[in-house]
């Protein structure tokens, strides 16, 4: 779709559309709106920058809390987003000893900090997922906040980007 198409959406429908990339929080794709129009897809991601940075550490942890497990069991429902981000980074192919290390560290994780580990894996492989899981486990829970919030923001900025067609027409 075109950012100008985007632009002249009724909400209900932006909402539907940008609620893709977000995981399903529409409360977000809510107070985007506001922000309309969007001159540019960076003036997009800018507007997210912004909203989430004025967000309470509760709204944050309930943005962190949408987003799935890395690796997880098979019968956990993933949007076709995480399941094709997962794959690039090799998430679908992990040994079960690979499998069993991920599944510790996401029970560890969500144990210490009351929310998922969220890495944008597209940026990232197996083997630099796990080195930045065991790294991270070493923060403090405001640190994690503040960094699941920028790995957020890199997912929506690559989802954003693969959604809207920035070609000349």
């Amino acid at each position: 779709m075109k950012l100008d198409d985007l632009n002249t959406k009724p909400d209900e429908q932006f909402l539907d559309l940008i609620g893709g990339p977000l995981e399903g929080e529409l409360w977000l794709a809510q107070r985007i709106i506001a922000y309309r129009p969007f001159t540019t897809v960076d003036d997009l991601i800018s507007a997210f920058d912004t909203v989430i940075g004025q967000t309470s550490d509760d709204e944050k942890v309930t943005l962190i809390a949408s987003h799935p497990d890395l690796a997880p069991s098979v019968d956990t429902k993933l949007s076709e987003a995480s399941v094709q981000e997962q794959a690039a980074a090799g998430l679908n192919r992990l040994s079960p000893e690979d499998f069993a290390t991920f599944n510790r560290l996401n029970a560890k994780y969500k144990e210490q900090f009351g929310f998922p580990f969220v890495i944008c894996a597209r940026e990232n492989t197996k083997s630099s997922i796990l080195e930045k899981f065991e790294a991270r486990l070493s923060n403090s829970r405001e640190k994690e906040i503040n960094t699941g919030v920028a790995e957020i923001l890199k997912i929506i900025r690559l989802r954003l980007i693969d959604l809207i067609d920035t070609s000349e027409s």
